[in-house]
């Protein structure tokens, strides 16, 4: 907890900063990126009021709720159009979108985030973690950062600490911190009801390890080996009925429905899928903490 206060206070320090230092720089989204991430998918109820908008890849939901509703993720800068497209198709209004969420400060979660905010008057809350990163547009990122800016600068109107709860309407939603990824990597627990019965959602961003450096060396983010391990464990404590995350691929979204597919949560209730998912993560974890004593 110490720790993590530390890292608030920090990034509450800096990210306003930042903030003011890349707006005028320019935005260098990458290019060599999965087909899939830009590939259109149509859009569809995943259960009670929680829907998927984003692209083929790169999972973007929707909670919808009485006083308006929540965007989790916005892709790449390109998805915006294609975001707002498969609200509409859902029947509901782009501009009733009061708040917006991210998983992680990266540019294929962050990259229409500005846009989006600046078309619906939505406010942004993000882990405060991964404020800093918000603001600079990437550049703040630990990793990431070598690219420079890589998504329009965002100032988070909300700053967000672990198991802090957002509210719209009846919906109730909890951040849990799961930092590695990115400094404030985060997921998200909820819970939906249909006509049926309520189900406890976790909307996962899965611990992927994406710098090559030994992890002593990773100077801008100190703790990164001991945060890894804390969100592989906290994250293997989560009961939930239901489970999606940041990417479809991580979930095998595309094995476990036909894009035409009826409505039927029941496809997102694998838990083995998911405990074989995280020990591949904890396995790729040891192989790198193996990898980095040589």
């Amino acid at each position: 907890m110490q720790i993590i206060l530390k890292k608030v206070l920090l990034s509450a320090f800096v990210f306003s900063f930042i903030a003011l230092k890349v707006s005028a720089q320019k935005v260098n989204e990458p290019t060599n990126i999965d087909s899939n991430w830009v590939k259109d998918y149509a859009p569809f109820q995943i259960a009670g009021s929680l829907y998927y908008v984003g692209t083929y890849d790169l999972a973007c939901y929707l909670i919808a709720t009485s006083k308006g509703n929540i965007l989790i993720n916005t892709g790449l800068a390109s998805s915006a159009r294609q975001i707002e497209k498969n609200i509409e198709r859902l029947g509901f209004k782009f501009s009733d979108t009061k708040i917006l969420l991210t998983t992680q400060a990266h540019y294929d979660h962050m990259g229409a985030m500005a846009a989006i905010k600046a078309a619906t008057g939505a406010a942004f809350y993000v882990n405060a973690a991964d404020a800093a990163a918000a603001a600079s547009g990437g550049a703040a990122d630990y990793e990431m950062g070598k690219y420079g800016v890589t998504f329009r600068p965002v100032t988070a109107d909300k700053q967000l600490v672990d198991g802090e709860i957002i509210s719209l309407g009846e919906t109730k939603l909890t951040m849990l911190n799961h930092p590695g990824h990115t400094m404030g990597s985060c997921s998200y627990l909820l819970t939906v009801t249909d006509s049926s019965r309520s189900y406890r959602v976790l909307i996962a961003n899965m611990p992927s390890i994406i710098t090559d450096k030994k992890f002593e060396n990773v100077t801008a983010y100190p703790s990164i080996s001991s945060d890894y391990a804390y969100t592989l464990k906290a994250l293997k404590r989560i009961k939930f009925d239901l489970w999606v995350a940041s990417h479809a691929s991580q979930f095998d979204l595309h094995s476990k429905r036909n894009e035409n597919a009826v409505y039927n949560p029941a496809a997102f209730t694998d838990k083995k899928a998911f405990k074989t998912a995280l020990a591949d993560y904890r396995k790729s974890y040891q192989t790198k903490l193996r990898e980095d004593k040589k």
